[in-house]
């Protein structure tokens, strides 16, 4: 089980993150229709300016039932231990283990 305090910090960049979203869309727009170089500094600048916990990048996928940062699948939204054990209960219809 991950700490508390580090799935929190997530769940607060989560919230920043789509708070800032339409800022950043607004200012990297602006950045493709300006043709000279300093007026793109000057947004650029501007696209600085919001915390830098807002920035998409900086999010990180976590397992839903653990909260592991690592060996994630997107499909199932699960670390790969977890998913292995739920597959070996038959609790993921569809799902099975690999055998050879």
């Amino acid at each position: 089980m991950a700490r508390k305090g580090l799935i929190e910090r997530e769940k607060k960049r989560k919230k920043l993150e789509q708070k800032y979203h339409s800022i950043r869309g607004s200012s990297k727009k602006e950045i493709r229709k300006v043709p000279s170089l300093s007026d793109k500094w000057e947004i650029h600048g501007k696209l600085q300016s919001p915390p830098r916990n807002s920035a998409p990048v900086r999010l990180h996928r976590r397992c839903f039932l653990t909260g592991r940062p690592r060996a994630n699948y997107r499909d199932f939204g699960l670390s790969g231990h977890v998913l292995r054990e739920m597959v070996q209960a038959c609790l993921l219809p569809g799902a099975t283990r690999s055998s050879w």
